[in-house]
Parts: structure tokens; C-alpha cells; sequence
């Protein structure tokens, strides 16, 4: 599994911790410093089966900086996933990507489901 976090996000904190107390192994990456691709993101989205606002970090200062929240309503998912390629900041954390599932988020009944 591959587990992308933001080391100073609490929640991610939260989402690794729990990884680590159940010993579930994973591949680390941290989102900001190894941001997602664009190929990777549309991965993802597919495996999971996501609607594109779940793979954005709403709640994020740069999401609305940027004022995304009404921009989106008027872009493509390419442009969507090209946008989240440009920064790893403006994708949801922690992201879990399984063999066939992808998490985002930390919802502790949802992980426990799934793992």
C-alpha cells in the first residue's frame, strides 16, 4: 500500500499511527515534498471509483486562495487533474491507496472496513 501524508497534518498523524498500531505495511511518501502526478491521480480516482471533489483538500488555505471551490464547477477532470498534479497541498491527506481501493481522508470505521 501506498500511504501519502503531510507529516505536520494531524490528521495524517492521526491515519499513520493507526496504520502502525494495527501493523499494517506501507510505502511512505510525503505529499508536499513527492507530490502525485497526474497519472497517478486519474489512477487513483478510477480505483476507487472517486468523484473528483473527494481528491481535493477543500478545507486546505490553498484551495481557497485560489477561490477552487467555484472555479471547479466550470473545469474538466483533466484540468481538475491537472491542477492537483501541480501541488501536492491541494490534494486530500492522508490518501491510502490499496490494491483495490483508495482512502481519503481518516475515518477510522472506513480504514478498519477496508483493512
Amino acid at each position: 500500500m501506498l500511504f501519502l501524508w503531510y507529516p505536520k497534518c494531524s490528521t495524517c498523524q492521526k491515519a499513520k499511527k493507526w496504520l502502525d498500531g494495527h501493523g499494517i505495511s506501507y510505502e511512505l511518501r510525503d505529499i508536499k515534498e513527492e507530490h502525485p502526478s497526474a497519472a497517478e491521480l486519474e489512477a487513483w480516482q478510477r480505483l476507487g471509483g472517486l468523484e473528483m471533489k473527494k481528491l481535493f483538500n477543500t478545507s486546505g488555505m490553498l484551495y481557497r486562495s485560489m477561490n477552487l471551490k467555484e472555479k471547479l464547477t466550470q473545469m474538466s477532470d483533466k484540468e481538475k487533474i491537472e491542477l492537483l498534479a501541480t501541488d501536492g497541498m491541494l490534494v486530500k491527506r492522508p490518501l491510502l491507496i490499496a490494491e483495490d481501493a483508495v482512502l481519503t481522508g481518516f475515518r477510522e470505521a472506513e480504514w478498519e472496513k477496508l483493512l
